[in-house]
């Protein structure tokens, strides 16, 4: 391997998990807290700054140069300028869906002078996050001198798990029902294999033809196995779509019957398989899937 130029920065693509800090690792943290550069949404940001990571908007610098090139508070295309505690600067931009091949451009160009840059991105970068588009740029702009690092993080299926219990303890996949990329017959496919393999499935981007998605699945699964409708895990009383953070439990052919719980982005839908069951302790609802069926005596 060889060593970038010692007068480059660094870029890092950063997993936020759901975005508020008690969710987040402590390597994401210190690498926003200290980079030259933020790339992250309004939404994110307003997260970032719960707790100091990020810091607050009055602490943008009324006139200042980044790179040479002036920007003020109200915050340009350019960046919002912030001042630290200890004085120093960091640059906060904006992200939004229709820049991201300009951010990237940017991005590379941070770097190139020699600024330490965090590239922020919702959940895992790697699980429909930010990570491949960055790469993709780095191919097409052929900026194969920009070092680029993943920070990794908290993803919905994860996030999503937790809330329920032990749901994910056996084999599982996740597929998202975008269908920007793949087509409808695609994700079917896809859809059918993990049913028929017993992978316990969590769906991703449920706002897209979930009602079709579950169809798909009860054709080659029992009505009865358990599953749960997670909204904004990990955001709690900061939830967007539900405006808070919830779990619905239910059967499979009852899962369409729960449109008002699919909120949107933040919806994830975890459906068990022929192992996965549902228990309750003195407090709360659980779902459960054993490791290959085990007994406790197995331990």
């Amino acid at each position: 391997m060889t060593a970038p130029p010692e007068d480059f920065g660094r870029l890092y693509v950063v997993g936020i998990g759901p975005g508020l800090p008690h969710d987040m690792t402590q390597q994401a943290k210190d690498v926003i807290a200290t980079a030259d550069s933020v790339i992250a949404s309004n939404l994110y940001q307003e997260f970032l700054r719960t707790d100091g990571t990020l810091p607050p908007e009055s602490a943008a610098v009324e006139a200042a140069t980044d790179g040479g090139a002036a920007v003020d508070s109200a915050g340009s295309e350019d960046g919002t300028i912030l001042e630290r505690p200890d004085g120093s600067h960091q640059t906060l931009i904006r992200s939004s869906m229709g820049r991201q091949i300009e951010l990237a451009r940017e991005a590379f160009e941070r770097v190139r002078a020699g600024q330490t840059v965090a590239h922020v991105s919702g959940g895992d970068p790697n699980v429909y996050g930010k990570s491949d588009l960055l790469f993709l740029m780095a191919q097409e702009e052929d900026a194969t001198d920009v070092p680029i690092e993943i920070v990794p993080g908290v993803t919905a299926a994860l996030g999503g798990a937790a809330n329920v219990g032990a749901p994910l303890s056996n084999d599982f996949c996740t597929i998202s029902l975008s269908d920007k990329w793949r087509g409808w017959d695609e994700i079917a496919e896809k859809l059918r294999a993990a049913a028929i393999s017993g992978f316990v499935i969590v769906l991703y981007n449920c706002w897209r033809d979930y009602e079709r998605a579950i169809e798909v699945i009860r054709e080659e699964r029992a009505d009865d196995v358990p599953v749960a409708i997670v909204n904004d895990a990990g955001r709690g009383t900061a939830g967007r779509n539900l405006d808070d953070e919830t779990e619905t439990f239910c059967r499979l052919d009852e899962a369409t019957d729960h449109d008002e719980e699919v909120g949107g982005m933040g919806t994830s839908i975890i459906v068990g398989n022929s192992e996965t069951e549902r228990w309750g302790n003195d407090y709360e609802q659980f779902l459960l899937t054993p490791r290959g069926g085990r007994d406790v005596e197995d331990f």
